[in-house]
């Protein structure tokens, strides 16, 4: 047995705080192979490096795992990068402990050599960590030589996935700042968006848990946590197979009274399955639409039309289930005539939440990376560490940043810049409210 201390480095409220679900999964692997943890959440702390020192001193770890979530807040109107951050997490960690620093995370995940260079830890964890971690804790326990980066050789199949293992204190945060706890069904994404690293980072197939075992968890959150709300964060809930509907009717069947939210693609998915979620508890919805035209969405390699998303978004409108669009101008194809069109588009979504971005973040391993160096938006070989935006040769920036900033004037419904969005929700968590706090956004008709 070892002593294990993990660090979840995430200290955005944007949009909300978000509890640190990647730590809870790993402390699960590790706490079931005997190992003993303790979890520090840098935004739990108030971001104190101090409190992280003492805890640390009073601990006395073996190892410290420090999880990387994001590398920026894909804002290019308001780039904010976190990688210094975790630097600066690792250097006060490295001032009070000589305990190796093993380092993992979706973040670090997708730019592994770089941040490992960058951050000075000692070993990365390159993409799902419950396996690897608890191997590599293992080999060096033993004293085995272990490469300073390790990868996934396979990806654990869905009932293998751990039930996270909770902190309570971290807990106690998040029903306060946020009231949501975070909760995955599946892993793993077959669709090809020119831009994801999810099929990346999660593999190009869903890896299902067993919807029992998705509602064991749900009833444990609620029970011995106090928790009321959960976010599913699966990169896309309704899978085209329909094996989401098996979790909502397992959640329906065992008279599970929850409230929760997920993403959702907007395709496939009708007023009767939508009826059927909110039955079970759904109480609001993220979709990502992600552009707002035909052309747009085509240069995303959407696989589905704007008609699908408007037809989506009237199918909540008639349940009264409040939905919000996320939408991104600039992408592929992006002219001065399809942004026309997307802001006109984006004015039949009625009664609901439209939350745009300008330029779409370059990630390694994309086809937008490809096409952004084909077309000279970004150098061949550049470091994408500091954030980059692909924005179409085709479209001018500032007129296209414009035409939705008046399309969207006086709209309490529709948020661009990105910020001015989190500038509401923070007004609107000052005054008490709680979660998503974008469905509040949203009048329905009167029935």
């Amino acid at each position: 047995m070892r002593r294990i201390f993990l660090i979840s480095t995430n200290v955005t409220r944007e949009p909300y705080p978000v509890y640190p679900l990647g730590l809870a999964a790993i402390s699960a692997a590790l706490s079931a192979a005997g190992h003993e943890v303790q979890q520090f959440d840098m935004l739990v702390a108030g971001e104190s490096r101090e409190l992280l020192c003492e805890r640390l001193k009073e601990w006395n770890p073996d190892f410290v795992c420090v999880s990387m979530r994001n590398l920026d807040n894909c804002d290019s109107l308001s780039v904010t990068g976190y990688a210094e951050e975790v630097r600066d997490v690792i250097g006060a960690v490295r001032s009070v402990s000589r305990a190796p620093v093993i380092i993992g995370g979706a973040a670090f995940s997708i730019l592994p050599e770089e941040l490992l260079r960058y951050t000075g830890a000692d070993y990365g964890v390159v993409g799902e960590g419950e396996r690897l971690i608890c191997r590599l804790v293992d080999d060096l326990k033993k004293g085995v030589a272990a490469p300073r980066l390790v990868r996934n050789e396979s990806l654990l199949c869905g009932p293998a996935v751990p039930s996270p293992l909770y902190s309570e204190e971290l807990i106690a945060f998040y029903r306060a700042e946020s009231g949501m706890i975070n909760l995955q069904t599946k892993r793993g994404c077959p669709y090809d968006c020119v831009y994801c690293s999810y099929p990346t980072l999660e593999g190009k197939r869903y890896r299902h848990r067993d919807p029992k075992t998705v509602v064991d968890d749900l009833v444990r959150i609620q029970v011995d946590h106090g928790m009321e709300t959960v976010f599913f964060t699966d990169s896309i809930f309704n899978d085209s197979e329909g094996r989401y509907m098996e979790v909502v009717e397992e959640i329906l069947s065992r008279g599970v009274s929850l409230r929760w939210c997920c993403y959702m693609r907007p395709a496939g998915i009708g007023r009767t399955e939508i009826a059927l979620m909110k039955r079970a508890g759904l109480y609001a919805v993220e979709l990502g639409t992600d552009a707002a035209c035909d052309t747009t969405l085509e240069g995303l390699e959407k696989g589905f039309t704007f008609a699908d998303a408007l037809e989506v978004n009237r199918a909540c409108v008639a349940e009264r289930l409040p939905c919000a669009h996320f939408v991104m101008f600039g992408g592929p194809g992006e002219t001065p005539e399809t942004v026309a069109e997307g802001v006109a588009n984006l004015e039949l979504l009625e009664h609901t939440v439209v939350c745009a971005f300008s330029g779409i973040r370059v990630l390694p391993g994309t086809k937008l990376l490809d096409r952004a160096v084909r077309e000279g938006v970004l150098p061949e070989g550049g470091s994408l560490l500091e954030p980059a935006y692909y924005l179409s040769p085709g479209v001018d920036g500032a007129v296209m940043n414009e035409t939705i900033t008046e399309a969207f004037r006086g709209r309490r419904d529709r948020i661009f810049p990105p910020e001015e969005g989190q500038k509401r929700l923070s007004i609107m968590h000052r005054f008490g409210y709680r979660g998503l706090l974008w469905d509040t956004l949203i009048k329905f008709p009167q029935p």
